[in-house]
């Protein structure tokens, strides 16, 4: 009977000893980094006169506040080719991508003859040309104004320059 119960005793303090030495599946599961979700890259995606950026800001408030990201205003338009170049730009970088999916709620806010949205804007400084950025807490309080011809690099935008601005603006 006494050595049963050693016997126990011993195999037990070896489960005990293969847990803590990382055999566990629950204990490494829980020391692996979870997967960044892959969001959409934009949460509004068109320059679209017809929509209302203060519903879709406080829509936006909302997916940045459940997902943990800031939110970064895309103030642009149709007419607007930098902000055509701007979306390739973005398309063919699969790390600004990713970064921008990851840290950001991208919400296109239209300024065109079709609507200026100036009631919407003018909580925001003036832009200094289009596109224009403004990144925003989750909780949609403005942290900063974006020229986007400071992340320019001749006929595109700059992969570096770029990037450094995510990493500074990243939550």
């Amino acid at each position: 009977m006494k050595k049963r119960i050693l016997l126990t005793l011993v195999c037990s303090g070896m489960l005990l000893i293969g847990c803590k030495s990382g055999n566990d599946p629950q204990a490494r599961a829980k020391s692996e980094p979870t997967p960044t979700p892959d969001y959409p890259l934009f949460f509004v995606a068109d320059y679209d006169p017809a929509r209302d950026p203060s519903t879709d800001l406080t829509n936006a408030i909302a997916e940045a506040q459940q997902s943990g990201r800031r939110i970064l205003l895309d103030i642009g338009g149709d007419w607007c080719g930098w902000c055509h170049i701007l979306d390739e730009f973005i398309q063919q970088h699969t790390e600004i991508n990713q970064a921008l999916r990851q840290y950001f709620v991208i919400m296109k806010v239209n300024y065109s003859q079709d609507n200026f949205n100036d009631a919407f804007l003018q909580q925001f400084p003036t832009a200094a040309g289009y596109p224009h950025f403004y990144i925003l807490e989750s909780d949609g309080i403005l942290l900063h104004s974006q020229n986007t011809a400071e992340l320019e690099e001749g006929q595109s935008y700059n992969p570096a320059v770029f990037a450094a601005f995510i990493e500074k603006w990243k939550p």
